[in-house]
């Protein structure tokens, strides 16, 4: 057999190939190419709304957005030139003078995207050059406490819509308005919990500006250390969504899904993006407790576990082996499996044992 032909094009002056259906701002950033996008994000379908990423393609009369245009064999295309750098200078300007705000590098932001302020650090876009008018109105009063809306930074690149509709299929928010009244917006207006938003937080993920963000990792903006992320796997449930557990020193301060996931691409629930915070609250208990007299005093974990098996052996005693049971976890390690079915099997001869991921 014959291998199909290679697909071939020029890219700054290199000869690269490229495979069957990609964009020339895919080629480009696999190649290590700064091309700049607001509007773009890998999950949604590309827009080409923003024009940051315009490159040149020879014999095309004007620049194209590349993020819409397809690699084609023979093409020569330049994606850094004086003429791009200045086109991309001005919008960059533009944008940043509607909405100041959303350029600005700030620390209480934490792990929030600040996508438009690294642009306006690379084209020192400050907002003077076209200041005027400004749209975006912060809903700082919605109740929810876990998606800030501070629309005060928005640019109506409109990927929060998107994600909500194309990723989510939730539609839980909108555009409303025209002009410079335009504006994010759920339903008649009200607070994200009046609407059909599950919380999913890909809204606040997918914002380059910062202007969704998560209210509890605001909480911990301020913790001193360096952000580091350490990849793990959501424990809530038997689907195994992977997700980067954001730290400062020894707290965690956040959770961001695992865009590379095998089982969740970027995608997590409530419970796996916002309740984190549990692992750290001041009512988790750190120490076993044991009833005396009807109250709970603390133990050792030696007698604390001798209580549990007690408890088992006497159930089994009264009642028959049969009502003791095991629902494991589905995310669980082969060992944990192994012991927890071991235990069932052979200390109370039954096969009472299942798992939570089994539908």
């Amino acid at each position: 057999m014959t291998s199909p032909a290679e697909h071939r094009l020029l890219l700054d002056g290199e000869s690269v190939s490229f495979r069957e259906g990609e964009t020339l701002f895919e080629l480009a950033r696999r190649h290590g190419d700064a091309v700049p996008s607001l509007c773009f994000d890998d999950r949604l379908e590309p827009l080409g709304a923003c024009r940051l990423c315009v490159v040149e393609v020879e014999g095309q009369a004007r620049p194209v957005a590349s993020c819409t245009t397809q690699a084609a064999d023979g093409m020569v295309v330049r994606t850094m030139t004086e003429a791009l750098e200045r086109h991309r200078k001005a919008l960059c300007d533009l944008v940043v003078s509607e909405n100041p705000a959303g350029a600005t590098i700030d620390p209480l932001r934490g792990s929030a995207s600040q996508e438009l302020a690294a642009l306006a650090v690379r084209y020192e876009a400050d907002g003077g050059r076209f200041a005027g008018a400004r749209s975006g109105a912060s809903r700082t009063d919605d109740p929810n406490p876990m998606i800030l809306r501070d629309y005060d930074h928005c640019i109506s690149c409109y990927r929060c819509v998107r994600v909500c509709s194309e990723q989510q299929g939730d539609d839980a928010i909108t555009v409303g308005g025209r002009g410079f009244a335009t504006r994010i917006t759920t339903e008649f207006e009200g607070p994200l919990a009046d609407s059909a938003c599950t919380f999913c937080g890909q809204c606040v993920q997918t914002c380059p500006t910062g202007a969704l963000a998560d209210r509890r990792a605001l909480r911990h903006a301020d913790a001193p250390g360096e952000l580091a992320a350490t990849r793990s796997v959501c424990p809530y449930c038997g689907v195994g969504c992977s997700l980067d557990i954001l730290t400062k020193g020894e707290r965690i301060v956040g959770v961001q899904p695992a865009f590379d996931g095998p089982a969740n691409e970027g995608a997590l629930c409530v419970k796996g993006q916002f309740a984190w915070e549990w692992v750290q609250h001041p009512d988790r208990l750190a120490t076993p407790l044991v009833r005396e007299d009807g109250e709970l005093v603390e133990a050792s974990w030696d007698e604390a576990l001798d209580r549990a098996a007690d408890g088992f052996r006497e159930a089994a005693r009264a009642h028959g082996r049969e009502a003791v049971y095991a629902v494991a976890s589905g995310r669980a390690p082969h060992e944990s499996a192994y012991t927890i079915q071991k235990l069932v099997r052979t200390c109370f001869q039954s096969n009472h044992v299942d798992n939570c991921s089994r539908a």
